[in-house]
């Protein structure tokens, strides 16, 4: 899982730029979700067909959504 976007103390998930890069990046690394400001979803539209179908997109406006979609799997301990 990875994740972009900048986190306010209060917890807010704020957008960031460059999102094709790092989800290109990301790709390209093996990852397999990714979790993005709720505000970057205009920058998600705009990926390669592919790539919206090799990983699965989550969207965070808070901190606790970052908590509940980024670490719902179960590590293999």
């Amino acid at each position: 899982t990875a994740m972009t976007g900048e986190i306010t103390l209060t917890g807010r998930v704020l957008p960031v730029g460059g999102i094709k890069e790092k989800v290109l990046a990301a790709h390209r690394n093996g990852f397999k979700t990714i979790i993005l400001p709720s505000k970057n979803r205009k920058d998600y539209e705009e990926l390669p067909q592919e790539v919206k179908k090799a990983i699965r997109f989550e969207f965070a406006e808070e901190i606790s959504d970052v908590r509940e979609k980024g670490f719902t799997e179960k590590s293999p301990v």
